[in-house]
């Protein structure tokens, strides 16, 4: 069973994708301005009538409902890969914080903790006069500590 449901899951995501690639087409654009001129030429063919009202709404209704879940889709793959693609960043770069691997699944008060204590390496950092000199929050409170105690 676990297979039919990758093959499945897998034949799901392969045409989703097609899809999604040709919705943001050029091509579909056409089509689908296509559809709205010929449904809008055979108005007067059908007097306006309720039921040529009623085929465009449940039409664009049906595909708007679709694409929400196809965008959502395409959003959530592209998110994770990016998360992916960051994370080997931090996690390759000398000095990065390991804090920051995952930070997508802090709750959003931590997040916020995170942006306080950049904030404030931004704040130290317009202080420094190495504007190229990078550290992390911790190290860069204990150089600002540092110069503070020298001026004294």
């Amino acid at each position: 069973m676990g297979t039919k449901r990758s093959s499945l899951g897998r034949a799901l995501e392969v045409m989703s994708a097609r899809v999604t690639a040709w919705t943001g087409s050029s091509t579909a654009f056409a089509g689908a301005l296509g559809v709205i001129i010929l449904w809008g030429v055979l108005g007067p063919l059908y007097h306006f009538s309720d039921t040529w009202q009623l085929v465009v709404n449940t039409g664009t209704t049906i595909v708007t409902f679709l694409m929400v879940f196809l965008i959502q889709r395409t959003q959530n793959k592209d998110a994770l890969a990016l998360h992916l693609k960051l994370n080997e960043l931090v996690a390759a770069i000398d000095g990065a914080s390991n804090r920051l691997i995952e930070s997508e699944a802090l709750s959003e008060k931590e997040l916020l903790a995170l942006q306080d204590h950049y904030k404030e390496l931004a704040r130290l950092a317009r202080e420094e006069v190495n504007t190229t000199q990078s550290h992390s929050v911790e190290e860069a409170r204990n150089r600002h500590r540092h110069k503070e105690r020298e001026r004294r």
